[in-house]
């Protein structure tokens, strides 16, 4: 070890070099990984936190057995039905609280909340705009979906202590010039006008919601529309493990006559550019990992073929060839050791610094500043790569100096 330390220091220069090929890796490795993964995860929550695990509603679809198929005069023959008319059905869900009092109990749903949508005109002055009007249980909506993290104006518990109180959305606050305290009419489809209270704005930061959705209470929208308590549309569950969604949305289907989305199906089309994200991601991140890898086997190698002299001269004096090659596997595994160490606190720097960037965007108000993923695995991946490279890049060349002939090197040969 001693002898692999003065080979070292000896040539400081070029050890230097060695080190920093491994710091460089291992720091582009960690800021990179870090920072793509830590956006990815932003995106992924900006979605999945509104989005129910498992969304139960009353799908208003056509009869699936029209009357001509339940004739005994017609059985078996071809038929062409012309103008299917929808089934006469209502929108709300029948026995919606003893459901979620029966979804409530099953182990696998963290919550079961319900909900009352509705299509509305927000009217202000002689501007009206069409929209979506969600009647909730704000507080439930707040722990179970985060839906607090997108008021930027205003709190949950206002609208809940508000009973003619709404949230608005963003998009809609703007082209109606409105703000926290002042009042918007909202008319339903039959031409029922309500003024409302706005406590709060809304903004999801997908402009396509924020231009048309709204909150308010769930008794103020069954009130609007002249419902009673129990008139309930849609059901959101949120589970423990959101691999669940699926078969818990397929029993509901079977069980209750119900539809349910479950969150997978909902969102399949950015799940994919998820996947494909994190493919980028890591194929980048492993190709500066191999990058920085062959850097260290070309010094390393180098460094055998300037040291040929003195790896005569050991072996003259009485090293084996297994020592020689103890020595410079040696001298890899400390460079890669170091190089690796000084990678880690390089790329957690860069990733402090990033964090700590502001990020300013009208579309994501509650996003302060970039964000990053300080996963302790990345930084375990790290320096056990850097381990790696350096054992293999240090291996490959000290085998050449364990056969080498020290008699042909002494003497010229």
């Amino acid at each position: 070890m001693s002898i692999a330390k003065t080979h070292l220091v000896s040539k400081l220069r070029q050890t230097l070099i060695a080190a920093l090929g491994v710091t460089f890796g291992i720091g582009s490795y960690i800021t990179l990984v870090s920072f793509m993964t830590g956006l990815n995860q932003m995106l992924d929550d900006l979605i999945l936190n509104q989005t129910p695990h498992v969304h139960i509603f009353n799908e208003i679809k056509p009869t699936e057995e029209q009357p001509v198929t339940l004739t005994d005069g017609v059985a078996g023959s071809f038929n062409v039905v012309y103008s299917v008319r929808p089934k006469l059905s209502q929108k709300k869900i029948h026995n919606a609280k003893p459901l979620m009092e029966y979804l409530n109990r099953d182990e696998r749903v963290k919550g079961a909340i319900p909900q009352v949508k509705t299509q509305v005109f927000y009217v202000a002055g002689s501007i009206e705009l069409g929209g979506n009007l969600s009647g909730v249980e704000i507080l439930k909506e707040e722990e179970l979906f985060n839906l607090g993290d997108y008021i930027v104006k205003g709190s949950a518990r206002d609208l809940h202590n508000t009973s003619n109180g709404i949230i608005l959305g963003a998009g809609v606050a703007e082209k109606l010039s409105l703000e926290v305290g002042d009042r918007v009419q909202v008319t339903t489809v039959k031409g029922d006008i309500f003024p409302l209270k706005i406590v709060g704005i809304y903004q999801s930061g997908i402009v396509e919601i924020d231009n048309v959705q709204s909150y308010t209470n769930l008794g103020t929208v069954q009130r609007i529309l002249g419902e009673p308590e129990s008139y309930i549309t849609d059901i959101n569950l949120k589970l423990f493990d959101i691999e669940e969604a699926i078969p818990i949305a397929e029993a509901v289907e079977k069980q209750f006559g119900l539809t349910a989305i479950d969150v997978q199906t909902a969102n399949a089309q950015f799940e994919t550019g998820t996947t494909v994200r994190n493919l980028i991601t890591y194929a980048v991140s492993i190709t500066l990992l191999v990058v920085a890898g062959f850097g260290i086997y070309n010094i390393l190698n180098m460094l055998i073929y300037e040291k040929m002299n003195d790896i005569a001269i050991l072996k003259a004096t009485g090293f084996s060839g297994k020592d020689v090659q103890l020595i410079f596997m040696s001298q890899a595994l400390i460079i890669g050791f170091l190089g690796g160490v000084i990678g880690l606190l390089l790329g957690y720097g860069l990733s402090v610094l990033i964090s700590n960037t502001p990020f300013d965007t009208e579309a994501l108000p509650t996003v302060e500043t970039y964000p990053v993923n300080f996963d302790m695995a990345f930084y375990v991946i790290g320096i056990s790569f850097a381990m790696l490279s350096t054992f293999f890049a240090g291996y490959f060349p000290s085998r050449k100096a364990r056969k080498i002939d020290p008699v042909r090197i002494i003497t010229g040969i």
